[in-house]
């Protein structure tokens, strides 16, 4: 009872997204109360906390790099770019902020692209005088579909890539199919879905005017952090097979932009502290800690009576069906910390399996995936709110198909 109530306690506090010393505080909380009720043993939170340390200074190094980037004008000027080509056409607008999310969602992860990016390209769409929703379901979207390809992508990758027999280069080459055809699912759908609003109304004026930039050191202050995040995602793939984890080209590239920020009156150290957000760390190592607990008290046998023992098609989509619905309940960070030690035996495919319903099942419903909130969260401030039936309609639709289209595709690349 006390794991289930300190977990409920955590999920609740992240969808409201309080302030951070809220945030913190119920994390501690929940960590104080499982360890003082014996739910769970020092030596057992601490096993919990070992493999997730590399995960969260990935996460923290990320946040500050994904910071100075939007700082310097990075997403501005790619969103500008895409403006551009665009030719005042808003279907043409719609592709390069596709293909822009997917890129965002790869190189920086999901939260970039559901914070920082989507009123970048909402904002390209107004310039336009086109809807800014397709460009913004796009965002969301493809940070939960469109995060596949790499460890890095999403957290729920990295917390899997210890169960896994794969580096970084071939993480990428297994999961490169299903992402393929899952952004073939998502774009065709989200074009017949928003094909009324994928057209300028008439009433609609076009301005020239952007949105306004947060870079305040010059119009090209961004190709640095765009040369030093090319060179991150370089070091991931080339250290990888040394055993060299993501999180440390992630801190020297964070530290190389905070150097360089500060330095350019970009951000402050202050700013670079609000921006890793460090009780969000916090949360994650605290939700690691209950949920272990939970494993070794009823989750972990429930889990191990549900999933199969095989890996033919119709058990990996069982197992990515099973990852979704925990998502939908968890959300799919505790969802990752329950599913993927179980699988582990029956080897990398059936991981993978998972990681598709953590990823692209997370996008089902509100509760799936954090970025989802943050997402909702990021348009009530640019004065777009998202309606449940609009989400329900777009999430219902595309989901179930991209789920099997990425299931069937990862079958054939064993």
């Amino acid at each position: 009872m006390i794991g289930v109530v300190c977990l409920v306690a955590l999920l609740v506090t992240a969808h409201r997204h309080p302030r951070p010393r809220t945030e913190a505080l119920v994390a501690l909380a929940a960590v104080l109360l499982t360890l003082a009720t014996r739910y769970v043993s020092l030596h057992a939170a601490g096993e919990a906390i070992r493999p997730l340390a590399p995960v969260v200074g990935f996460l923290v190094a990320i946040l500050v790099v994904s910071e100075v980037c939007a700082r310097a004008g990075l997403f501005d000027a790619a969103a500008d770019l895409v403006r551009e080509r665009s030719h005042r056409d808003p279907h043409r607008l719609f592709i390069g902020v596709f293909v822009l999310a997917a890129l965002v969602t790869t190189v920086l992860s999901l939260d970039a692209t559901v914070v920082l990016l989507t009123p970048v390209v909402v904002g390209a769409a107004r310039g336009l005088g086109a809807s800014g929703r397709p460009g913004a379901y796009a965002c969301l979207r493809l940070a939960n579909s469109g995060s596949l390809l790499l460890p890095v992508s999403n957290l729920t990758n990295l917390l899997a890539l210890p169960y896994l027999s794969l580096t970084f280069g071939s993480f990428a080459l297994r999961m490169a199919l299903p992402l393929a055809v899952v952004l073939v699912v998502e774009y065709v759908g989200l074009r017949l879905l928003f094909a009324s609003e994928l057209r300028r109304s008439p009433d609609q004026p076009v301005t020239d005017t952007p949105e306004p930039t947060t870079a305040s050191s010059g119009a090209r202050a961004w190709r640095l952090p765009a040369a030093v995040v090319t060179l991150m995602l370089i070091a991931f793939g080339v250290l990888s097979p040394f055993g060299v984890e993501p999180w440390v080209p992630a801190a020297i590239a964070a530290a190389t932009l905070l150097t360089w920020g500060v330095r350019r009156g970009i951000l402050s150290p202050t700013d670079a502290v609000h921006a890793a957000h460090p009780s969000f760390a916090l949360w994650v190592l605290a939700l690691g800690i209950v949920v272990a607990g939970l494993s070794a008290d009823f989750l972990g046998d429930l889990v191990d009576r549900v999933l199969p023992d095989g890996t033919g098609f119709a058990d990996l989509l069982l197992i990515a069906v099973i990852a979704t619905l925990a998502s939908t309940l968890l959300a799919n960070l505790s969802a990752t910390l329950v599913i993927v030690p179980a699988l582990a035996p029956l080897g990398d495919t059936a991981i993978l399996a998972a990681l598709l319903g953590l990823t692209i099942g997370a996008g089902l419903t509100w509760t799936g995936s954090l970025a989802n909130l943050l997402w909702r969260r990021t348009l009530a401030r640019d004065a777009i709110t998202p309606g449940n039936g609009r989400f329900h309609l777009v999430s219902l639709t595309l989901t179930p198909a991209a789920l099997v289209a990425a299931v069937a595709a990862l079958s054939v690349t064993r």
